[in-house]
This record gives structure tokens, C-alpha cells and sequence, in this order.
């Protein structure tokens, strides 16, 4: 059994995680000047290959993506999802971070 303190230790720093780390997220919301949807690989559609594809995206203060990191997904789809993301434009603003999310589906 944890002990009272102990937990609202626990308790403490994970909420500390999440504060710090809220922040570099918090600009969801910013606006998407042009966008480019990702194509499915020669190699991926032959594979009959579907799935999400789940990106980090580091968005310059001129609205250009400066970064992409892969947070989980296909790594023959991943590379056409980062292909995609950087050719998108945001509104200007203070630099920051998002999640972005792609969805492959083959009919």
C-alpha cells in the first residue's frame, strides 16, 4: 500500500508532467493555410498496408514546418506522411509544437 505521502507525491509529479508539457502543445488550434494529404507508397498499396500515422510538428514562426517527428505509425507510411507535412503552411504566429495524425485507408 502506498503511503498518503507518497501518493500525493505521485500525484504531484505527474501533474507537473503534464503542466510543463501542455504548453508546447497548446496552440492546436492555429490555422492551416494550405495543406498537402500524403499519397500511399507503390510499395504500401501492393502490401495492402493501412493505418495511422502520428507526427510531431515543430511550426516556425512563419508558419513553415521546421520538424516533423514520428510518434508512431508504419515506417513505409511514415516517410510519405513526413513528405506531405512539410509542404504544409500555418497563419504566423510564436513558434510551437503540434500532433499531427494521417490516416492510410485502402478501399
Amino acid at each position: 500500500m502506498i503511503r498518503p505521502v507518497k501518493k500525493a507525491v505521485a500525484i504531484l509529479l505527474v501533474t507537473m508532467v503534464f503542466a510543463l508539457a501542455g504548453p508546447a502543445y497548446a496552440d492546436q488550434a492555429r490555422k492551416i493555410k494550405s495543406q498537402v494529404q500524403p499519397t500511399i507508397p507503390e510499395m504500401a498499396r501492393q502490401m495492402r498496408l493501412n493505418g495511422a500515422v502520428r507526427l510531431e510538428v515543430e511550426i516556425g514562426a512563419d508558419g513553415t514546418v521546421k520538424s516533423t517527428k514520428a510518434l508512431g505509425g508504419h515506417p513505409l507510411l511514415i516517410e510519405s506522411a513526413e513528405q506531405a507535412i512539410r509542404k504544409w503552411r500555418y497563419e504566423p504566429g510564436p513558434p510551437t509544437k503540434t500532433v499531427v495524425e494521417f490516416n492510410f485507408h485502402q478501399d
